[in-house]
């Protein structure tokens, strides 16, 4: 047998990593700017995560969720604690998509309606929203599983207030932060309106901070910024710092009944250790803190560079925007200067380090791109 080959591999064996570094079986090391598509908040290897995930594989115990899971309920507490949602409830799941499709099935369950709004250049995984995002005809949008998807142009109240009037849209689900479609932030009049309008027409209002929550944007989630409270929030990427966790955040809203949604693997002993492990330390280290510090610090430096169409983001979350395509760019930053970042489409360098990222890590960073990009 053989892996079905739907993602392209580079040629590098990755055997460890500590903090922002990564290393692969040579013996290269890398500075780590794109941290696995933001799964990797706290930093590689860190202690005090790998005592703890260390202590629970040795106590291990796997049970479905028809038995008592405290560590269920402490990281429920945490999580509302440190993101100011205390008020909410928690479902725990596997991975942003089912994230997002449990949230996407709890709107319709509160309105009964099946028409959903999502935005051109979005990503909501693998979903009921999913958005085309390559090249590939094979590969069409929206993938639909008993939803009516609209796709609009996000900080256009207007267009959502008229498609929406009619009382008869499901939800609107919009990311923090889009990643996948270049790092496009929502202007935060755009969510201020939205939220409202969606309050008149009961719609359902879900924030996907998969990719753009838990510390990311220096705020813990991206959509604070705006001041506003969405009646969903999904989660995943960073919550377990590479262990495999997602979740929604429930508005009281919603009344929870026996049977209403479920899930496997959800909310395990191991990736609710992970999870709470992950809020400690970011909450010990003021990591939100140093993601808007180093983050300002970066936008700032990249901002003066003149071969650079755009800069987009917030905090740790960051995407570079040139005339041309960045495949080159990219390939020498890896293969020559020994640097992971991502991309988004053809023109745009991602970035996505962790959140303990140092200002003499962007120093070299910098150094190093700028000598790329200025050589290309």
């Amino acid at each position: 047998m053989i892996l079905f080959n739907v993602y392209p591999l580079f040629d590098i064996e990755i055997t460890k990593g500590i903090g922002c570094r990564i290393y692969d079986n040579q013996g290269n090391e890398y500075l780590d700017f794109y941290g696995g598509h933001a799964v990797i908040s706290i930093g590689h290897s860190h202690p005090y995560f790998v005592q703890k995930l260390t202590h629970q594989v040795k106590t291990l115990v796997f049970y479905s969720n028809s038995v008592i899971n405290k560590l269920q309920i402490e990281l429920a507490e945490k999580l509302g604690e440190i993101s100011g949602y205390q008020d909410y409830a928690l479902l725990l799941v596997n991975s942003g998509a089912e994230a997002n499709e449990n949230a996407l099935k709890l709107a319709s369950f509160q309105n009964g309606r099946r028409k959903v709004i999502a935005f051109h250049k979005s990503f909501h995984g693998r979903t009921s929203a999913a958005v085309r995002v390559t090249d590939n005809p094979k590969i069409v949008a929206p993938i639909n599983e008993g939803f009516d998807v609209e796709f609009m142009t996000m900080n256009d109240i207007e267009s959502v207030r008229q498609s929406i009037q009619n009382n008869d849209v499901c939800a609107v689900i919009i990311e923090g932060i889009q990643g996948v479609g270049g790092i496009r932030v929502p202007d935060a009049g755009f969510l201020k309106a939205l939220s409202a309008e969606c309050k008149i027409t009961n719609t359902i209002l879900i924030l996907d901070e998969v990719q753009s929550g838990y510390g990311r944007s220096g705020k813990f989630f991206a959509h604070q910024h705006a001041e506003i409270r969405p009646d969903l929030i999904t989660i995943a990427k960073g919550m377990g710092n590479g262990y495999p966790i997602g979740g929604v955040l429930i508005s009281p809203l919603f009344e929870a009944s026996h049977g209403l949604l479920g899930t496997t693997f959800g909310g395990s002993h191991l990736a609710c250790t992970a999870a709470i492990t992950v809020l400690d330390i970011i909450k010990a280290e003021h990591l939100m803190e140093n993601t808007q510090k180093v983050g300002n610090y970066i936008i700032q430096e990249l901002k003066k560079i003149p071969q650079i169409k755009a800069v987009r983001g917030l905090g740790l979350m960051i995407g570079i925007e040139f005339e041309q395509p960045v495949k080159e760019i990219r390939n020498r930053l890896l293969f020559e200067m020994k640097i992971f970042t991502g991309v988004s489409g053809t023109n745009i360098i991602r970035l996505l380090p962790p959140l303990c990222l140092s200002k003499s890590d962007v120093d070299l960073f910098l150094d190093m791109f700028k000598e790329i990009i200025q050589s290309s």
